[in-house]
Order: C-alpha cells, then sequence, then structure tokens
C-alpha cells in the first residue's frame, strides 16, 4: 500500500464524514508495518471497531471516533465490507503460548510476612516477552538455547524468535536436557510442532557442540524432509522465518457486525 499516497487522500476520503465543527482529524494506518508508542518503542495495537466509510484500490477506510479514522491494507484484510458496515478490526499483535497477548502484564503470587498471599503484576514498557513453556534446565547450552530464541529478533526486527513460533501454532514441546558427559551423543535440543501453509509437521533445533552451531530438522510422519545444517546464531531466526513462517501472522482480522455478507480473502 502506497501510504504516502493515502495521506493526501485522507481528506477528500474522510469529507462529509466529520462533525461541522470539527476542522483537524487523526488517522492510523495498518499496513503490516511495526507500529511505535509516544515514546518511540514498538507498540500492539488493540481491537477496536469501527464503521466503513470508504473503500480504494488499496485501502478500507474506518470512522472508530469522532474525528477519528483507521486505514487498512486491502491486500491484508481477512474480509472486504461495503460502505456503511460496522466492523470489529483485530491487528496483528504479538502473543505467547498460551494465547495471551504478549503485552500482558506477569502476574506472580507473593506473600506478606505472615504469611498471606498477595498478586504483584507486573509489565515493561516495550516488553512483550514469549517464554518457552520449557522449565530450567540443567544443561548450560540448553538453558543459553533457550535464552538466544527467547531474546533474539525474528527478521521483521519486530517479533522475537518465540514470537515466531507463536505464530506458526507451535505447540507439543519437547526438550533434550543431556548430562555433560552426553552432550556430544545426545545434543541439547527443543522439539515442537508447527502447522502453517509452509511446513506442518514436527520442528527441532539442536545445538551441535563440535562445531558450536545450530541444526534445524524438519520431520514429517517419522521421516526427515529437511535439514539445514552450519545454522549461526545470528541467523537461527532466518532460517527458521525461511522453513515454517508462512506470513499470514500479518493478516488484520475483519469481522462485519452489520451490513451484507462481505467478500473473504
Amino acid at each position: 500500500m502506497d501510504t504516502q499516497a493515502i495521506r493526501t487522500q485522507m481528506p477528500t476520503l474522510v469529507l462529509g464524514h466529520l462533525p461541522s465543527n470539527v476542522r483537524k482529524f487523526k488517522f492510523n494506518i495498518f499496513d503490516g508495518q511495526p507500529m511505535f508508542s509516544v515514546l518511540g518503542l514498538h507498540a500492539d495495537p488493540k481491537p477496536f471497531e469501527g464503521k466503513v466509510i470508504a473503500r480504494t484500490d488499496e485501502a478500507i477506510v474506518a470512522k472508530t471516533g469522532r474525528a477519528e479514522f483507521a486505514v487498512l491494507d486491502r491486500t491484508l484484510v481477512t474480509e472486504v465490507p461495503d460502505n456503511g458496515t460496522k466492523v470489529q478490526v483485530e491487528p496483528y499483535a504479538r502473543r505467547r503460548f498460551d494465547g495471551q497477548r504478549a503485552d500482558t502484564p506477569e502476574e506472580q503470587t507473593e506473600f506478606t510476612a505472615d504469611g498471606q498471599p498477595y498478586t504483584v503484576r507486573r509489565y515493561v514498557l516495550g516488553s512483550a516477552p514469549a517464554k518457552l513453556p520449557i522449565p530450567e534446565p540443567s544443561c548450560p547450552e540448553l538453558r543459553e538455547l533457550i535464552r538466544q530464541m527467547e531474546q533474539l529478533p525474528a527478521p521483521d526486527r519486530f517479533r522475537r524468535i518465540t514470537h515466531l513460533l507463536v505464530d506458526a501454532g507451535a505447540q507439543d514441546f519437547t526438550w533434550v536436557d543431556p548430562l555433560p558427559k552426553d552432550i556430544i551423543r545426545t545434543p541439547p535440543a527443543i522439539c515442537f510442532t508447527v502447522a502453517t501453509t509452509k511446513f506442518q509437521g514436527r520442528v527441532t533445533v539442536l545445538y551441535e557442540r563440535g562445531p558450536n552451531l545450530y541444526s534445524v530438522e524438519l520431520h514429517r510422519d517419522g521421516e526427515l524432509v529437511e535439514r539445514a545444517d552450519e545454522v549461526f546464531l545470528d541467523t537461527l531466526g532466518e532460517t527458521l522465518e525461511r522453513l515454517i513462517d508462512d506470513g499470514s501472522w500479518r493478516h488484520i482480522r475483519v469481522q462485519c457486525l452489520s451490513g451484507r455478507k462481505p467478500n473473504r480473502h
């Protein structure tokens, strides 16, 4: 979508949809690109409702407030509603493996001096972690692999590698936590299943002690279908994206709340 062209067109597109005493309006563009907060930190947009007021070959414009609008990239929406349709819109937001938004405050139970429990909610600005559902391992190499997958960026520089796995439907996690004497014979590894249009099956990320590199294996029905060797730390995200990420996470979910049945993408 040509965002500069849309910005130029917006005064004309919203004409007739503003109160007579309003001379200024605001709009957000949702085009699959990362959004930022006023502090310059990555931000995950919240779902919202609006009424479609205009459609172009590239965009759908919805009124979301008295003088506020949303511009949706037409190639990314799951439904193309007619003008006048009330819609609910859910742009992409990073999520955890439990399905919650990754920016949901973390809750932890603490205890007072006399043993009374209370709940602490922690939220770090700009933080949206997706922790692997794996308990603390004893193997240092496996522990480091977990840390790297949770902190290293995916190629889009917005998500972490673990967000990439969540978006690929990763589940059924298993892992290999070897003793130091067995690290060559049974390398540290993290295994999980994914289901995307690019690959459906089991993925294994394992650490090779000899070359101090990673390998990624794809298995389907118990058979090895592809293996990427000599994966460096800084290319692990790129390798996983190439093998399992189909890009569907960028879609903007649009649900019509009124009006005629829309065209589905």
